[in-house]
């Protein structure tokens, strides 16, 4: 753990550890609220609304991706602008309508203007809580902190995923299952308002002792290097968006395809939380592992683990076979998710680190939109099965593209990081 000998705020996990935990608890909440769609939505747009085409049951996830892609480069700007706390309490402000929205929908029009709002919140929220423990953390154990906030995130997608799939079995697809919704959002915005404490200082101290210079970038030069002039911002970034690319196809398509093989609602909401628990349990491995060992291996291996669980799924036509893939790629997402984040923070200078997490996951969550717009399409075309082939490609190939361009950015890897 680091502490540095100057006087200021403190960095490491060990000296801010009531804050961190408290934050490990406020993203397990925004991930609840994500998690609470995941296996109701699709079956909604099926049954209730009567949508035909998969591209129109996908309207809005891709609603959601462009709107949090879009969010989480101004939560980025803003946090450097105004602080941490008043952004996070902002993605909990314009979570309050979406349960009531989601409950009472009259047309498709509603669940997607509500998921338009979820982009947002999640946008704030769960980019800002990244930014706060990087903040607290310090450069040795950045791997850890993402670790654990993205397993919280995830844990808490998959129990409410698997929580809302029983509820919506037992008591129907409205309103049930989005009263957990109700209830995070209050618990979430209560916690961040009376307990949160701000971190600009923490990153602010740690730029002002930063071993070189360059924190007064224009956001302009940190997007271009974050998205394509830096080789290792920019391969994290491709490989971030990719990475959503098949999870948007799995939370939107996957149902289908389970429920046209005959699988129970019960059945359905076991595979949508198996995924994201693997994912989310094994990111409390691969994140300190990758503080050890590096970066590039464990992103490059989980593409390709992905990638192989996707051909899995595309052939499987049962619930133990696609359970098997539920794991694999939940294992290949774990590998890759916290690793991409610890990456942009080993690179990115602390006066611009903020923005580049904003601009990273400004492409990462852009690749929900694009899987759900790709992965509909594909579908309507050619059936779900070609969709899911076609993504196992993409993601084979983003593993491939790192594997070639991106350095290793560990600090205290073998393989130093270019100057």
């Amino acid at each position: 753990m680091t502490a540095p000998a100057a006087s200021g705020p403190r960095l490491g996990l060990a000296v801010n550890a009531a804050q961190f935990t408290l934050l490990v608890v406020v993203n397990a909440l925004v991930g609840g609220v994500l998690g609470s769609e995941r296996t109701v939505l699709t079956p909604l747009a099926e049954h209730e609304f009567h949508l035909d085409g998969y591209t129109a049951a996908l309207t809005y996830i891709l609603a959601f991706g462009i709107t949090k892609a879009a969010t989480n480069f101004f939560a980025g700007t803003l946090s450097d602008r105004y602080g941490r706390k008043p952004v996070l309490l902002a993605g909990w402000l314009v979570a309050i309508p979406i349960p009531a929205m989601l409950i009472w929908a009259p047309n498709w029009g509603w669940i997607v203007a509500a998921n338009v709002l979820l982009g947002i919140n999640q946008g704030l929220a769960w980019s800002t809580t990244v930014i706060m423990k990087i903040d607290l953390a310090g450069p040795d154990r950045r791997g850890l902190a993402m670790g654990f906030n993205e397993a919280a995130g995830y844990l808490a997608v998959a129990a409410t995923a698997m929580a809302t799939g029983a509820l919506a079995a037992q008591h129907g697809l409205r309103p049930a299952p989005f009263l957990l919704t109700a209830a995070y959002v209050t618990l979430g915005l209560g916690l961040s308002l009376f307990f949160v404490g701000e971190t600009r200082g923490h990153a602010r101290h740690e730029a002002a002792t930063h071993a070189t210079g360059g924190g007064d970038l224009a956001t302009g030069k940190v997007f271009a290097l974050t998205s394509w002039r830096e080789p290792a911002l920019s391969s994290a970034s491709q490989a971030g968006m990719v990475n959503n690319l098949n999870d948007g196809l799995a939370w939107g398509l996957f149902p289908l395809l389970f429920a046209a093989s005959g699988l129970s609602l019960t059945q359905i909401g076991g595979l949508a939380a198996l995924y994201p628990a693997v994912w989310g349990l094994g990111q409390l491995v691969t994140g300190p592992a990758s503080d050890r060992y590096g970066r590039k291996p464990f992103i490059v291996t989980g593409m390709l683990a992905q990638a192989a669980a996707l051909a899995l799924f595309a052939i499987a036509d049962t619930f133990a076979v696609w359970a098997l893939a539920a794991v694999l790629l939940g294992a290949g997402t774990a590998a890759v998710y916290p690793t991409l984040l610890a990456s942009i923070s080993d690179v990115a200078h602390p006066g611009w680190r903020a923005r580049a997490v904003g601009v990273y996951r400004l492409w990462r969550d852009g690749g929900f939109a694009v899987g759900a717009l790709l992965a509909g399409i594909v579908a309507d075309l050619a059936g779900i099965r070609a969709a899911v082939w076609t993504v196992a490609a993409l993601t084979a190939a983003s593993g491939l593209l790192v594997a070639a361009r991106m350095y290793e950015t560990h600090p205290h890897s073998k393989e130093a990081i270019p100057t």
